[in-house]
């Protein structure tokens, strides 16, 4: 998911540029540096071609670690949603490569229908199944992160500033969520016609004219927030069902932060929990309500750290540690629910969750989402509070993951589909679709299946290549679509203000 963080959502002390050199272990061009270096060689002499050569080598180049600088406060957010975004990666993975027959195991629970697998047991699972805990994660750490800066300005009692804030975050949401979206699908669908590539379970059109007209009016549905009807899915990349919710739960944030802006702070804590129970327990909102339970988290540790945190909060502080650890623990127990069925009574019959199912409101269709929501929110209230937590996420590697993330959630399906998809059948992997479609590469270089359900060496194997590619992609990905999400709309708003713009006042 998106790196939430933009410019004017953080400290402002930091320049936009230099800020994405304090976020990363790397250094990186934007995209508009080449382009205007590829222009100017249009008209320049041929003796500059050279810089020309340097800037597309950059762009392309291999990524440069340096060493970290200062860490942000909240860099261990960046870590944890980079980590997460690696879950589905690997998530995925698990699912696509043991086909659709056998992928149950994964998304069922320990003992269900006599079926007992290591990869299913409590809190392991969600090394291997771990994708959907990842995405209530992102929802979470989404409304943390896009309520950052206005929650400070609500504190300080800044309201003009507030009402500036708001409206530049609201200007950019949409393009800074469905740019990357729609660069990234064009691209895969073009490689179809492009290159005559066979993926399972799309349906190419007999022609390009007609493709880019499918792909146009499908992209412009999903990216359409009251569109009614139809698939949730866009099938040039159904991972991406998050990006709409993503964009939805956005709105919640901003709407609600003006809208507690002007209460007290009791009203306003109140309120955020009033809209929390509103989304779980009277409609089935619960992707909203993660969204929301970042937003009131953000606003506890703001008021904690002036130590104005409600008296019954406060006194809980000798507790901390105890229950902090103890919420991580129930956070990655409820993240591992089974979820490959959406019966409730199927998890009654799930060994350890029984009386689980009790507690399942009846507002809620699709019950994992409300174990999920729990998990999710005690996930990010603890990681801060555990330090060997909060520094595993600060790591340079997660930091790394942290910055690709999008790019990597929006990438990993169409390598999976294509790349991944041939290598797996070339190992052993086929199933029925490979043998008809891609019968030159079925069991062209065979790998032995011993090990782990789940942890086979003809699974582990092939990531010696499907992984690096992929980081690889995602860090492409970034310099040419993720962090010019960010700068363009950045730019854009820029120019609609106008000299001489004076603060918006709230109503």
């Amino acid at each position: 998911m998106p790196g939430d963080l933009d410019h004017d959502l953080v400290d402002t002390s930091h320049d936009p540029e230099k800020w994405h050199d304090n976020r990363n272990s790397c250094r990186f061009p934007l995209l508009w540096k080449p382009i205007i270096t590829i222009m100017t060689a249009l008209t320049i002499p041929s003796s500059t071609a050279s810089g020309l050569v340097n800037r597309l080598a950059n762009l392309f180049a291999l990524p440069s670690f340096d060493a970290l600088e200062k860490l942000r406060p909240t860099a261990y957010l960046d870590g944890l949603r980079g980590f997460a975004a690696f879950l589905v990666y690997w998530h995925h993975h698990e699912l696509w490569s043991h086909g659709l027959v056998r992928d149950a195991i994964f998304e069922q629970g320990y003992g269900f229908d006599g079926q007992h697998y290591f990869s299913a047991l409590p809190f392991v699972r969600n090394f291997f199944g771990g994708g959907h805990y990842a995405v209530a994660t992102f929802f979470v750490i989404s409304g943390y992160v896009l309520s950052v800066k206005p929650m400070r300005l609500i504190h300080a009692g800044e309201q003009e500033k507030l009402a500036d804030n708001l409206a530049s975050a609201l200007f950019r949401r949409w393009l800074r969520l469905f740019m990357p979206l729609i660069a990234t699908t064009f691209l895969f669908m073009t490689s179809w016609h492009a290159f005559g590539i066979w993926v399972d379970s799309a349906k190419p059109q007999s022609n390009y004219h007609d493709e880019f007209w499918w792909w146009y009016a499908e992209v412009k549905n999903f990216s359409f927030i009251y569109h009614l009807g139809g698939e949730p899915w866009l099938s040039y990349n159904f991972h991406l069902w998050s990006i709409p919710v993503e964009f939805r739960g956005s709105m919640v944030v901003y709407t609600s932060l003006l809208a507690f802006s002007r209460c007290t702070r009791k009203a306003r804590l109140w309120c955020q929990v009033a809209l929390i129970f509103y989304f779980v327990y009277i409609v089935d909102g619960t992707h909203y309500a993660l969204f929301s339970a970042g937003m009131l988290l953000n606003d506890l540790d703001l008021l904690a750290a002036k130590d104005e945190l409600p008296n019954f909060l406060a006194q809980l502080e000798p507790f901390s540690k105890h229950l902090f650890y103890s919420l991580f623990v129930v956070s990655f127990y409820l993240g591992g629910v089974p979820v490959h069925t959406k019966d409730i009574n199927d998890l009654a019959k799930t060994p350890g969750w029984y009386y689980l199912s009790f507690l399942k409101p009846q507002a809620v269709y699709d019950y994992k989402w409300f174990y999920l929501f729990w998990a999710g929110v005690f996930l990010v209230a603890s990681v801060p509070r555990i330090p060997w937590l909060k520094r595993f996420f600060e790591t340079r590697f997660c930091q790394y993951l942290g910055r690709i993330s999008f790019a990597l959630y929006l990438v990993h399906g169409p390598i999976l589909w294509t790349i991944g998809d041939r290598i797996y059948t070339a190992v052993g992997w086929a199933r029925e679709p490979q043998i008809t479609m891609l019968a030159n590469w079925v069991n062209k270089f065979p790998l032995p299946m011993a090990g782990p359900f789940g942890l086979e060496m003809a699974f582990l194997l092939p990531h010696i290549i499907l992984l690096p590619l992929t980081l690889y992609v995602a860090e492409i990905s970034t310099r040419l679509f993720d962090e010019p999400s960010v700068t363009f709309p950045n730019w854009l708003y820029k120019q609609v203000l106008g000299s001489g713009q004076q603060p918006t006042r709230l109503p």
